[in-house]
């Protein structure tokens, strides 16, 4: 898009010219009608996403990262959760100090321990200070649907934004993710706003170089998995740079290139390093757990970050991580390692039919009209590099791993309506209205949403398992059905997550560790356990007969 174009798509309602030769202004009503449906838009997102984090309990990930929150207001440094950088955390932060929770700083134990102890043992209300420590990340989920929208404005007009933004509100992953205090979205939206950034930086490469330096840097201070956009990005502050300096002569337009790249990748640096430094002025790192040793290219590599010591070694535990020998599941089978396929099958399951016909179609029309085909590197190049790291990756765990995907493409499938054929926006047109059903029929159970193709959120657990469908979230829901429905039973638990079922009212004892007869009663097993289930736990599930669920992510079985 040349400079003129991009520059119309940011003028606000043209006039019109009446047949008597009078310029008419356009109607108060229609300058307001385009602000009016972001506002409802993301008011709608705002509300299930609250609604959402005020019903579930702890997930598996989140309780280490609340407390290693509550640690950072308490001056303690970094000696938990090394394997991520501290700024997600620092975000989570700002909602968990509005709770003023009582903080255990002579608390020693293993990290594991770390986020149960601060929930259940420290005299802090677990229901409150998560739903406080999640406010921030909506908000920050929030503010990238602006970015979404503004970032397709700007490449095709006001219809291809709210285009975008809609497919953004309505998409199940990002408002499961975006109700948790987790990192995934907040890495996801740091890197679409570096790219839009850059973008713009096609117009004005001083104002907005840096600012898409930093918030790359935001991104890798947040997340270790940001890293592979690295190249890509400092790549494309040069061809921003390239672009916006066209008059130059040759030699000085490559060294202003140079200069674009190197402050991008200064400014990331730099950001990195006041992370760590809000949290520990001084670094006094020390791990809690021994930091082991990488050799060959990974090793190498790790030594050449210009990062402070504590995130280097984060990356090492992160690479050992990545040798263990996981147990996946993938549409029905178990098996033991890593499948490359894993995650565009996972995306397949639960990503709504509409919004996959939409992301293909943003992605043709973004190579094939020629005025958007220079945005083409800005969206798919970083969307494709970070979904090849994610495939090469060891743990199948879910499609959180792929949150960048719902935020690129949204941007590149508002561009559709680019299309000027009448055909072409009516069928855009009734795929988000079918996105938006499908989203909205799944509420508030996101976290276990798949599409219509594949059964809905009530079979997603015959396919997938753990952040895909059960991920701890439902312990909460499991004491209310248990007290409404099944009071005086005896129950026997298998669950999967950080909760403590007994801080929640839930009595139980595990089936596993007495004989297979001894068990009567009503049998609870998170559906990843089912999954995954084999031996007794296996002998129990197929002598025992379905009665119930909790949240399409917990069955109850009766014995």
């Amino acid at each position: 898009m040349m400079a003129s174009e991009q520059q119309t798509a940011l003028d606000p309602v043209p006039a019109s010219r009446a047949r008597d030769g009078k310029v008419r202004q356009p109607r108060p009503a229609r300058r307001w009608l385009v602000p009016l449906l972001v506002v409802v838009l993301l008011a709608q997102m705002a509300a299930v996403m609250a609604t959402t984090a005020v019903q579930q309990t702890p997930t598996i990930d989140e309780p280490v990262y609340v407390a290693t929150a509550a640690e950072y207001l308490h001056g303690q440094g970094i000696r938990y959760n090394p394997e991520h950088p501290p700024l997600g955390k620092l975000v989570v932060a700002v909602g968990v100090a509005i709770t003023d929770p009582h903080v255990d700083t002579a608390f020693d134990g293993p990290q594991i321990d770390l986020g149960p102890h601060l929930l259940y043992e420290s005299g802090n209300d677990p229901w409150r200070l998560m739903f406080w420590a999640r406010l921030p990340v909506i908000v920050l989920t929030l503010l990238f649907g602006l970015v979404v929208f503004a970032f397709a404005r700007e490449l095709a007009g006001r219809a291809a934004g709210l285009t975008a933004l809609a497919l953004y509100a309505f998409s199940p992953d990002v408002v499961a993710h975006g109700s948790l205090a987790t990192l995934d979205v907040p890495t996801a939206g740091f890197l679409l706003t570096s790219v839009w950034l850059l973008w713009r930086a096609r117009l004005r490469p001083r104002r907005y170089v840096p600012l898409a330096g930093l918030a790359l840097g935001a991104a890798l201070a947040t997340k270790m998995s940001a890293l592979p956009a690295v190249p890509v990005l400092v790549a494309l502050a040069a061809l921003s740079v390239w672009s916006a300096r066209r008059g130059d002569e040759t030699r000085r337009r490559l060294l202003r290139v140079l200069a674009g790249a190197t402050v991008v990748a200064l400014a990331a640096v730099a950001v990195v390093w006041a992370s760590y430094l809000v949290v520990d002025p001084r670094l006094r790192w020390t791990s809690q757990d021994q930091v082991p040793v990488v050799h060959g290219l990974r090793g190498t590599l790790v030594d050449l970050l210009p990062f402070p010591q504590a995130y280097a070694d984060g990356m090492r535990l992160q690479f050992r991580f990545e040798n263990h020998p996981w147990e996946g599941f993938l549409f029905g089978r178990m098996y033991t390692g890593h499948l490359w396929y894993y995650l565009p099958a996972a995306l397949l399951v639960k990503t709504p039919l509409g919004l996959l016909a939409l992301w293909a179609a943003g992605a043709v029309v973004l190579v094939a009209v020629r005025r958007l085909r220079p945005a083409a590197p800005y969206l798919l190049v970083p969307a494709g590099v970070l979904l090849a790291s994610a495939m090469t990756g060891s743990r199948d765990f879910g499609t959180r791993y792929a949150l960048f995907l719902p935020m690129f493409l949204a941007v590149a499938a508002g561009c559709v309506v680019a299309v000027r054929r009448r055909l072409s926006r009516v069928v855009t047109g009734a795929l988000v209205l079918f996105v938006a059903v499908s989203s909205l029929l799944t509420f508030p159970f996101y976290l276990p949403y798949s599409n219509e193709a594949f059964g809905g959120p009530a079979r997603t657990h015959l396919r997938l398992h753990d952040s895909n469908v059960d991920w701890g979230q439902d312990l909460g829901g499991l004491a209310e059905r248990l007290r409404e429905r099944y009071p005086d039973e005896r129950i026997w638990l298998v669950y999967k997550g950080s909760g403590l079922p007994s801080a929640y009212g839930i009595e139980a004892s595990d089936p596993r560790e007495v004989p297979v007869d001894d068990v009567h009663g009503l049998l609870v097993v998170s559906d990843s356990s089912v999954a995954k289930a084999k031996g007794r736990l296996a002998e129990l599930i197929d002598s025992s007969r379905p009665v119930d669920e909790v949240g399409h992510s917990i069955t109850i079985y009766r014995r």
